[in-house]
C-alpha cells in the first residue's frame, strides 16, 4: 500500500513537472545585428593572437627585411578575420596627409543624393594652387569626387566639403563625428584634404579602420580601384586623371586605396590587395620618399601574403 502511495506521488510530481516545462518561456533569442553593425564590427576588429603565438617569424621569407623599412609607422591585417600580421608604432599620432581624403570621400558617398549635383570651383574654395581643377570649372559632384581621389586634388576636397556640409567648418564637424562613430579615438580632422595643420592627426590603427569601413561602400571601392579616368566637365571638356597610387598598375591584386604626402607627414599610403581569396589592408605612414612608400608597401603586402599562406598550411 505504501509503495502505491509513493508511486502515485512520484507520478503526480512527474506530470506537474512536464506540464510546467511545456509552459516555460522560451529563451530570449540573441538580437540580430544589422548590416551596418556588422560592417562596423568588421572594420574595427583586430586579432593579435596570431602574432603573439607565432613561434618562428624568421622562418617566413624576407621577415628580416622589415627592419630596414624607412616608414615610421604601419599596420598590416588580413581583412576577413582582422588578423594582425605586422605593426610598428600603430597607435602613434601622426599627420595623415591626403589619407584624410578617405573620410571626405566616405562622407560624400554617404550623401549620394548630392552626387548628381553640379559643383563650381569658386574663389572661396580655391585656396591652394596645388590642384588640377581651375577657377570657374564645373563638375558633376560624383566626377569631382573621382578627380579628388585619383589625383589627390586639394581644391576638389574643399569644394566637395562646402557642398556637402554647407561650409568647411561644418564638414569637419561631420568628419569628426564619423571618426568618433568608427571608434577612431586618436584622430581629429581640421580640414577635408590633409594639408598641414597641427589639429589634423590620426594613427595607422585609426586609418586602418577608416579604410576597411570605407571599402565596404561600393562607390568608394570603385573609385579608389580605378587606375585611370577621363573626367568630364559640365562644359564638355575632359580632364584625364591617372591615379597617384601606382600599385594599382604595378602590384598584382591591388584594389586601392589612397596616397598621401606633405613635408610634415612624409610619404604615406593606404593600400589593399587581394590574392587567392585573401585580402590584406595596410596603412603605411611617413616613409622616406615618394617612391619608397610604394616599394615598402609592396614588401609588406608580399610578406603578409606569405604569412597567410603559411598560416593556411598549418
Amino acid at each position: 500500500m505504501k509503495e502505491k502511495i509513493i508511486s502515485s506521488i512520484l507520478m503526480t510530481a512527474f506530470l506537474l513537472m512536464a506540464a510546467c516545462s511545456s509552459h516555460k518561456t522560451p529563451p530570449e533569442q540573441e538580437p540580430q545585428l544589422s548590416e551596418e553593425e556588422l560592417r562596423l564590427m568588421h572594420a574595427s576588429r583586430i586579432d593579435s593572437s596570431y602574432v603573439l603565438s607565432l613561434q618562428q617569424p624568421d622562418s617566413i621569407a624576407h621577415w628580416e627585411g622589415l627592419d630596414t623599412l624607412t616608414a615610421e609607422a604601419w599596420i598590416l591585417v588580413e581583412d576577413a578575420t582582422g588578423m594582425l600580421i605586422s605593426a610598428k608604432n600603430a597607435h602613434q599620432r601622426m599627420y595623415p596627409a591626403s589619407l584624410t581624403k578617405m573620410m571626405t570621400c566616405l562622407l560624400a558617398t554617404e550623401h549620394n543624393q548630392l552626387l548628381d549635383d553640379t559643383i563650381e570651383i569658386t574663389k572661396d574654395v580655391y585656396v591652394t594652387r596645388d590642384c588640377r581643377v581651375r577657377l570657374g570649372d564645373s563638375y558633376q559632384a560624383v566626377h569631382l569626387l573621382s578627380e579628388m581621389m585619383l589625383l589627390s586634388d586639394n581644391v576638389a576636397a574643399y569644394a566637395l566639403a562646402r557642398h556637402i556640409g554647407g561650409d568647411t567648418l561644418s564638414f569637419c564637424q561631420m568628419m569628426n563625428s564619423k571618426a568618433a562613430y568608427l571608434g577612431m579615438d586618436s584622430t581629429h580632422f581640421a580640414n577635408p584634404n590633409g594639408l598641414p595643420n597641427d589639429s589634423n592627426y590620426s594613427t595607422a590603427r585609426d586609418l586602418l579602420t577608416l579604410a576597411r569601413y570605407s571599402m565596404c561602400d561600393t562607390t568608394f571601392a570603385r573609385i579608389v580601384a580605378t587606375p585611370f579616368m577621363d573626367i568630364p566637365l559640365t562644359d564638355g571638356r575632359h580632364l584625364p586623371c591617372k591615379n597617384t597610387n601606382i600599385l594599382l598598375q604595378d602590384y598584382d591584386g591591388c584594389i586601392g586605396v589612397k596616397t598621401g604626402y606633405t613635408r610634415k607627414a612624409g610619404s604615406c599610403l593606404a593600400s589593399a590587395a587581394t590574392r587567392n581569396g585573401v585580402t590584406l589592408f595596410l596603412i603605411l605612414l611617413k616613409s622616406k620618399d615618394y617612391a619608397r612608400r610604394f616599394a615598402e608597401s609592396a614588401a609588406l603586402l608580399d610578406y603578409g601574403f606569405r604569412v597567410m599562406e603559411k598560416y593556411k598550411n598549418w
